[in-house]
């Protein structure tokens, strides 16, 4: 069993303890399930233990309610166990439910900077125990200038993954769908575009995170068209629109 997930019997005593403050308040699952941020069928399946009842969980459900419902056996482990789950403005995970996530990947752009050239470089996404969450960070970009790295935001509710920089209040947002069978993710880059001298314009793209490990001799910097790779990585990018993981909306 995952070390964010509660044991039977404390899972068993801590439903007890959320009917009790249900039946107590007078209010109904729908409504705690509503304001804690979680679906109902999640609440009623670790209420009825048909589903393992995680630490995030139990933290929303606590902080729905305003008391805490941990038993007497969790009392000693709270404070480490809080530290591995990310704020709540991030998504409230776990670092245990989201360890899947963490690696190098190798992440394709249209190039800002050249028309029909591909923008090729390396994302890393690792835990940083000092903020509690997944963090990012760009690396062999060829306008190394532009390397971006921030926090990572994976909220239950869309379960999408989103790559979010925040610089002094200037932000940059990558969303990505769950990775595919090959562990790919692809989604929308929204950031902006330098122009001339120091005009900026928001812009949005396609982007791509292959895992490195399953892309043989990555090529990074502009891949232009003539290169042997770049087929392959423009497939890549026209996929995240013809197959629907993305939509461009015009008037």
């Amino acid at each position: 069993m995952s070390q964010s997930c509660l044991s039977d019997e404390d899972a068993h005593t801590v439903a007890g303890r959320v009917r009790e403050e249900l039946a107590r308040r007078r209010i109904s699952r729908q409504k705690l399930a509503d304001t804690a941020k979680i679906s109902i069928s999640t609440l009623e399946k670790v209420l009825s233990g048909r589903r393992p009842f995680t630490l995030a969980t139990l933290l929303r459900i606590e902080d729905a309610l305003g008391v805490s419902l941990q038993p007497k056996s969790l009392a000693k482990k709270s404070d480490r166990a809080s530290a591995s789950v990310a704020a709540d403005e991030l998504g409230n995970y776990a670092r245990a439910s989201v360890a899947w996530l963490e690696g190098s990947y190798h992440t394709l752009i249209p190039s800002f900077g050249e028309r029909a050239a591909i923008s090729s470089y390396r994302t890393d996404i690792v835990w940083d125990d000092s903020q509690n969450c997944l963090t990012f960070r760009e690396s062999q970009r060829v306008d190394s200038a532009f390397t971006q790295f921030g926090s990572v935001s994976m909220p239950n509710q869309t379960g999408h993954v989103y790559l979010v920089t925040n610089r002094h209040g200037q932000q940059r947002l990558a969303i990505l769908a769950r990775p595919n069978s090959s562990g790919v993710m692809h989604g929308i880059l929204a950031t902006l575009q330098s122009g001339r001298g120091a005009h900026l314009t928001p812009v949005a793209a396609p982007i791509v995170l292959s895992p490195l490990a399953s892309v043989p001799s990555p090529a990074y910097g502009r891949i232009l068209h003539g290169r042997a790779e770049y087929g392959r990585y423009r497939a890549l990018l026209k996929k995240t629109l013809d197959e629907g993981f993305a939509t461009f909306v015009n008037l």
